[in-house]
């Protein structure tokens, strides 16, 4: 479903408290994507629901426009009947809903990069769903320089970043405001053999929030995270 937006963020062992936290489980047990791997499975429409936490309980907001907490006990019903097949709301129990690592990063010169190569494509944020959005200049993809790095965002924060993202047809489908463009997964696979973007793990939990200074044990500069 469509991100969420946070002014602050608190981060433990997990990721981002709450990230991915609840999925949709279809009849086979699978959870809803918007690919097919061994864990998901396809389910088209997910992009038109929006999703956001009201203390520890997200509420869905369907495309008529309706919402629903997920405590609702009819929010499986609505869900099937919108999707067009059995599915139940779950929170995540033994097997985790993240795709790979607890944390991913972008920063803005990768974006830079991407829309550089491709200007006739909408190259927006939503399309890649990032944790963190790091506000730097350039036209690169800097980030994939720092896979071994330590980071520090915030006061508390540290992160180790890990390895790449590999992007998949994600990045390519339709939400609102953007159009289904494939010609953004292939740049990415042309160009950067898939990879956008990088995955992290957290080193020390702590809260951050929008504007916070990150630093680097091997980077001397300072950036701003959004």
């Amino acid at each position: 479903m469509l991100g969420e937006q946070c002014e602050f963020l608190d981060v433990d062992e997990r990721g981002v408290r709450g990230d991915r936290l609840f999925a949709l489980r279809n009849a086979n047990g699978k959870f809803a994507s918007g690919k097919d791997t061994r864990r998901f499975r396809r389910i088209d429409g997910l992009l038109r629901f929006r999703a956001f936490y009201e203390g520890d309980v997200p509420t869905i907001v369907f495309p008529n426009g309706r919402a629903i907490r997920g405590e609702n006990p009819e929010i499986h019903a609505a869900l099937s009947n919108t999707l067009g097949q059995p599915v139940h709301l779950v929170r995540e129990a033994g097997i985790s809903y993240l795709d790979a690592k607890p944390i991913s990063l972008l920063t803005q010169t990768a974006l830079a990069w991407l829309q550089t190569a491709l200007p006739d494509s909408s190259v927006d944020i939503r399309r890649f769903r990032p944790n963190l959005l790091l506000d730097l200049s350039g036209q690169t993809q800097i980030e994939q320089s720092w896979i071994g790095n330590i980071l520090s965002v915030g006061e508390t924060l540290k992160l180790r970043v890990s390895s790449s993202i590999e992007r998949c047809r994600m990045v390519t489908l339709a939400q609102e405001g953007l159009a289904d463009d494939p010609r953004i997964l292939s740049c990415i696979t042309q160009e950067a053999d898939l990879r956008f973007g990088v995955y992290a793990e957290v080193l020390v939990p702590g809260r951050i929030q929008r504007g916070d200074q990150m630093t680097s044990e091997f980077c001397e500069s300072i950036h701003r995270s959004e």
